[in-house]
C-alpha cells in the first residue's frame, strides 16, 4: 500500500510515473511484436512436422495434439487481429477505443479449443467401444515419432520461457498456448508408446486426458476474460491508490464522494466525484477537474477517467438506477 502511495505522490509532484521512457516503450512494443511473429512462424513449422508424425503413427493421441497445433495457427490469427485492431483506433466508429477486442479474441480462441476437446472425447469413446485400437510401430516409425515430438516440445518450451518474459496479455496468451503444447505433446507421445508396447486402448485414453485438460485450461481462461468484459470492480488496494491520488491532487478539494474503477477490456474505466467549494469560479473548478483527469489517465492501467465536480456530497448517488 505504501509503495502504491509513493507512486501516486511521484505522479502528483512530477506529472508522470517513473518508469520506461518513450524510446524504451517503443523498443518493448517491437519486442512484443517479434514474439508474436516468431510464435506464429514456429506454429506453422511445428504443425507441418506433427502432421507428418500423425501420418506415420496413426495415433489418436498424436492426432489430437496435431489438431491442437492447427488451432494454434487459428489462435495466432485471432490474437494478431485483435492486436492490430487495438493499434488502429477509429475515434468516429469506436469513440471509447477497442480495448475489449483483446479479451473477446481470447474468448473466441478458448471456445474453439473447448470444442476441439469435446470432439476428441467423442471420437476416443467411439474407438474404445469398438475395440479397434491396435498398434504396431516399426523401429523406424518409432524413431521418427519420438524425434519429431521431442523436438517440437523443446522448441515450444523455449517459446514459453521467452513469451513469459513479457507483461502484454496477448503475448502471455501465446506463452500459455505454448506451455499447453508441451503438455499435449508429451502426453500424446507417452500414450502412443504405451499403446504400442502394452495395449492399444491406452492411445484413446491418452486422447481423452488431453481433451479434458484442454477443456479445463480454456474454461479457466474464459472465466478470467469474462470479468474483463462485464465491468468488474478493481481491487480495493487499487481503489485506495486512486483515492489517495485524488485527495492529494489539490488543496481546494473538500471531500471525495465516489471513486470507481471497473474493467473495460484489459484496462480500467475510472469515475471520480470530488467536492469543491460552492463559490469557486467555474474556470478554476474546471482546471482542477481536468488536471485530475489527466493525472488519472497517465496511469498505465487506466483507459479513460471521468471526473465529476460537485459542491456538496449529501445528495443521492448519481446514476441511481445502477444501484437499485
Amino acid at each position: 500500500m505504501l509503495e502504491g502511495f509513493n507512486e501516486m505522490d511521484a505522479l502528483a509532484h512530477s506529472g508522470y510515473i517513473p518508469g520506461l521512457s518513450k524510446e524504451e516503450r517503443e523498443d518493448l512494443a517491437k519486442s512484443e511484436t517479434f514474439a508474436i511473429r516468431i510464435s506464429n512462424v514456429a506454429n506453422m513449422v511445428l504443425f507441418a512436422a506433427k502432421v507428418y508424425a500423425s501420418i506415420r503413427s496413426g495415433s489418436l493421441a498424436i492426432i489430437a495434439s496435431t489438431l491442437d497445433s492447427l488451432l494454434d495457427l487459428l489462435s495466432g490469427f485471432i490474437l494478431w487481429f485483435t492486436a492490430f485492431s487495438m493499434q488502429t483506433p477509429n475515434p468516429y466508429q469506436y469513440p471509447i477505443g477497442k480495448r475489449r477486442m483483446q479479451p473477446l479474441g481470447i474468448l473466441v480462441f478458448a471456445s474453439v479449443m473447448a470444442t476441439l476437446g469435446l470432439q476428441i472425447i467423442l471420437e476416443s469413446i467411439r474407438i474404445l467401444l469398438s475395440g479397434d485400437s491396435e498398434f504396431n510401430f516399426t523401429r523406424e516409425q518409432e524413431l521418427w515419432i519420438v524425434g519429431i515430438m521431442l523436438s517440437v516440445s523443446l522448441v515450444k518450451l523455449l517459446l514459453v520461457v521467452y513469451c513469459r518474459s513479457f507483461t502484454n496479455e496477448i503475448v502471455k496468451a501465446y506463452a500459455q498456448d505454448h506451455f499447453f503444447d508441451v503438455i499435449t505433446n508429451v502426453i500424446g507421445l507417452v500414450a502412443a508408446l504405451l499403446a504400442n508396447y502394452i495395449d492399444g486402448w491406452m492411445d484413446p485414453l491418452g486422447a481423452i486426458i488431453l481433451a479434458l485438460y484442454t477443456i479445463r485450461t480454456w474454461s479457466m481462461t474464459v472465466l478470467e476474460n469474462v470479468n474483463s468484459l462485464v465491468g468488474r470492480s478493481a481491487a480495493p488496494e487499487y481503489l485506495q491508490k486512486l483515492t489517495y491520488l485524488c485527495w492529494n491532487h489539490h488543496k481546494a478539494i473538500k471531500h471525495i464522494d465516489t471513486v470507481r474503477a471497473y474493467t473495460f477490456g484489459s484496462h480500467y474505466f475510472v469515475e471520480v466525484d470530488i467536492v469543491l467549494p460552492g463559490d469557486m469560479p467555474l474556470e478554476e473548478a474546471h482546471d482542477i477537474g481536468e488536471s485530475l483527469q489527466e493525472k488519472l489517465e497517465l496511469l498505465p492501467e487506466i483507459e479513460r477517467a471521468f471526473v465529476h465536480l460537485d459542491y456538496e456530497y449529501k445528495h443521492k448517488p448519481e446514476h441511481a438506477q445502477t444501484h437499485s
